[in-house]
């Protein structure tokens, strides 16, 4: 009995007998994928994610799950003449991100909320949903690649670097990635929007998101006053000596690393070191006291043994950063990671994903979520 080739998806079996959701956040990437699984015959159910109320979003924003957004996702669907449909999710979001996110901030962190949105309503409750479809799989529009071998696939770091997205999906299950695909990793964003020019999608030219869906041009500080406003307390700034040298207006207005909005009189700039939400404290120094050697890391996801790659380790502090080669020490659920070289700020409440290097690329082992990172400041 011959065995049938596996289609583009991986699956033996003909495109039109094989169910996916795309999951449509109406965007151009999104948008695209959509279009090329229905132009290659697949059984598409195009699903958009109500996440939170954007009535008062600013028209101009560049956020990504808005009103607009939902629109342009049923305007592609109907172009496609492919199935679509809205899920209500506003409750989990604020929930699992909004509320989530504010608490970090006022622990004096810096969060990153679409890490968790990947991780809670779109990996999780999306995930669930299609699997309630009886849908063979998850498709997104995510630059990433995802290889399988021998039934498991493992997630490497997409062909174009610039647009990767790898970090933030770090916290993917090993279940939920074999069911997942990334039709887009192996593409340059140019290309993708040639091919949703090429399909007539109204999108093709449409900017990319840049805001964080729920914090319209970037005001953090609007937000958190709008949903916890007894979160803005004065304090003192202090020197790298311990000394008050000045007052400020709440710790969620700081992130480490940070050098504008300080307000203090120098010759040099200033920048934030340290950040006590005990204490209501935040301390300041010059750009050398930034400078990390040590992390510690929090609540694991793993997606790969370390085993064969104990000495080829890398990992990532911030999405637009570099690979930095690492030593890394798992312990149980935690880890501790010594850098090779030196980054600078670091702050709890970010990922720290884990990377090794293959003949594929470059694959991500898993990562955590950094509690603390001892720059030159706290270390001395």
């Amino acid at each position: 009995m011959s065995v049938k080739k596996a289609n583009s998806l991986g699956f033996s079996k003909n495109p039109k007998d094989t169910k996916i959701v795309v999951a449509m956040s109406g965007g151009v990437d999104s948008s695209t994928v959509a279009g090329l699984m229905k132009k290659e015959g697949y059984n598409v159910i195009g699903i958009t994610l109500k996440l939170y109320d954007d009535a008062k979003s600013p028209k101009k924003s560049r956020q990504c799950c808005a009103g607009q957004d939902i629109l342009d996702a049923k305007r592609v669907s109907q172009k496609l003449d492919i199935d679509h449909k809205i899920l209500y999710y506003q409750k989990n979001f604020r929930k699992e991100v909004i509320d989530s996110f504010i608490d970090s901030y006022v622990r004096g962190e810096t969060p990153i909320p679409c890490v968790q949105c990947n991780q809670t309503v779109k990996f999780r409750d999306l995930y669930d949903y299609a699997k309630e479809l009886k849908a063979d799989a998850l498709v997104t529009g995510h630059y990433v690649n995802r290889i399988q071998k021998n039934g498991q696939a493992d997630m490497y770091r997409a062909a174009d670097l610039k647009r990767d997205q790898s970090y933030f999906l770090f916290a993917t299950t090993q279940k939920q990635l074999n069911f997942l695909r990334f039709p887009l990793g192996n593409l340059q964003k140019n290309q993708t929007r040639k091919i949703a020019s090429e399909l007539s999608l109204n999108v093709a030219d449409k900017p990319d998101s840049q805001d964080i869906c729920f914090v319209p041009n970037g005001d953090y500080a609007s937000v958190i006053n709008k949903y916890r406003p007894t979160s803005f307390k004065k304090g003192a700034i202090l020197n790298t000596k311990n000394e008050t040298i000045g007052t400020h207006e709440g710790i969620i207005n700081y992130t480490i690393g940070q050098r504008k909005g300080i307000r203090i009189a120098r010759q040099q700039p200033f920048y934030v070191v340290n950040i006590d939400a005990l204490k209501n404290t935040i301390t300041v120094g010059n750009m050398d006291d930034l400078f990390v050697k040590k992390i510690f890391v929090k609540n694991l996801n793993l997606l790969s043994s370390f085993g064969e790659n104990k000495n080829n380790c890398y990992v990532k502090v911030r999405s637009t950063g570099k690979l930095i080669k690492a030593d890394i020490k798992l312990n149980q659920n935690s880890a501790e990671i010594k850098l090779e070289e030196n980054e600078k700020g670091v702050s709890p409440g970010q990922a720290c994903v884990f990377y090794s290097k293959n003949n594929h690329g470059d694959k991500v082992l898993g990562g955590g979520w950094i509690v603390k990172a001892d720059n030159k400041y706290l270390s001395t």
